[in-house]
């Protein structure tokens, strides 16, 4: 569409917020970035677990598979919440919610503990997205807004690489408990700032007019053609998901166990890889206010795919790195658009509950991928396990992305839920 937003570049969109806007969208970012420094330290020492534990490396990953899995009982229940009831309260409940079970997580006496608080966790896990978004989006400027979802959904890479610079400094003093013990500090960081933010406009302004046309939520989703995209959405995000957790999850085990590296050494990797994604995500979030929200995630996803060989088959650590942080800067730079393209997709009137559970949905399906990589690498290699799973699914995102639609510019608040282009139901 014609406009400022075609025109702006990276810098410009960076400027100019309100202090409630940044508030707002800085409550949104520590939430994303806690929820992902708590899920990876799983990934980072489900091995040493294991270990503790005495059981399978694939039985371990299974952890994190009901940690994905949970994540849409979240989604749905503090999503319905947020539309009904505004979206600060439910954001500030889960956040203490999801910050108390982490916590209980270093005292896990076994194994089966240990799965029953990551399963409750997974339920945090999932409210914390779809309302943090919902909400920062919202108060965004429109011109804004692909700059500032790239941003938001690199606190998901902020909180990788504060889970792997905090394994450098606190895993080798007092272990694993030691990780989950300390991520209580920050998350109390990210309740405080939240505490601070106001209301949506958008949001108030649409229960004023659901109550002034009767219109209920549950009418608003029974409609066909929000049912239809809500269907092509949940297909999305599993690529997306998959594509994600693919490159990542198994990696640091890979290269301590596939590729023999020591767990500093692994780490120092993953840091490598994090910078290339937030890096990605934030240039390509910023980009699609130009190129547009769909074209910037099928060019990064296809520019994936000749990066497969270096990023799966290296052996020389230089080359190890440069093909992780190459991978996870298309992989991310893809997800940077995802925030701003999925609440711009989403009805004012289910805004909170809407982009949540179609991105977590995906999730469930594709959380599987983990447990499926551990085994294709226990029977044929690590090599292989990341270049049969990553393949595919560049190319499921790309696809799935050219068959759908956008409403870049979408104005929030006002019932209008369209901008200029192909119309946002196509699935």
């Amino acid at each position: 569409m014609a406009g400022p937003s075609t025109s702006s570049g990276i810098l410009d969109q960076a400027r100019g917020l309100t202090p409630d806007q940044r508030n707002s969208f800085l409550a949104a970012f520590l939430g994303w970035t806690m929820d992902a420094f708590d899920y990876f330290i799983v990934v980072l020492v489900y091995s040493e677990i294991a270990e503790e534990f005495d059981v399978s490396l694939t039985k371990m990953a299974f952890i994190t598979t009901v940690t994905l899995a949970m994540r849409p009982v979240g989604a749905f229940l503090f999503g319905r919440w947020a539309d009904s009831a505004g979206r600060r309260t439910p954001l500030m409940v889960d956040v203490l919610f999801y910050s108390v079970v982490g916590f209980a997580c270093a005292f896990a006496p076994n194994y089966t503990v240990l799965l029953v608080l990551r399963l409750l966790y997974g339920i945090g896990m999932g409210g914390e997205w779809g309302l943090g978004a919902a909400l920062a989006m919202e108060k965004i400027p429109v011109e804004k807004r692909g700059f500032y979802s790239g941003l938001l959904q690199e606190g998901y890479s902020f909180g990788y690489l504060l889970a792997a610079l905090a394994f450098l400094v606190i895993e080798p003093v007092w272990g694993w408990r030691g990780l989950f013990a300390f991520s209580l500090l920050p998350a109390l960081v990210s309740l405080y700032v939240r505490l601070r933010v106001k209301e949506s406009d958008a949001f108030i302004a649409t229960r004023e007019r659901m109550r002034q046309t009767r219109t209920s939520p549950g009418r608003v989703f029974r409609n066909p053609v929000v049912l239809r995209r809500f269907g092509y959405l949940v297909l999305l995000m599993t690529a997306f998901n998959w594509m994600s957790h693919g490159t990542q999850d198994v990696y640091p085990t890979y290269l301590k166990e596939g590729l023999g590296y020591s767990g500093h050494e692994a780490i120092a990797i993953a840091i490598v890889y994090n910078l290339g994604a937030i890096i990605g995500g934030i240039a390509l979030g910023a980009w699609s206010e130009r190129l547009g929200r769909r074209r910037t995630i099928m060019l990064a996803a296809l520019l994936g795919l000749p990066v497969v060989p270096l990023f799966a088959f290296s052996t020389v650590t230089g080359l190890i790195a440069l093909g992780a942080f190459l991978m996870q800067l298309f992989v991310q730079g893809a997800w940077g658009v995802i925030p701003a393209h999925l609440t711009e997709l989403s009805p004012d009137e289910i805004r909170g509950f809407y982009p949540g559970v179609t991105y977590q949905l995906g999730n469930l399906i594709a959380s599987l991928n983990l447990p499926i990589q551990q085994a294709l690498a226990d029977s044929h290699g690590y090599h292989f396990a990341l270049a049969v799973t990553v393949v595919p699914v560049l190319l499921a995102v790309a696809f799935l992305t050219y068959v759908g639609s956008e409403a870049r510019g979408a104005r929030f608040g006002d019932g209008g839920t369209r901008s200029a282009g192909r119309p946002a139901a196509v699935t």
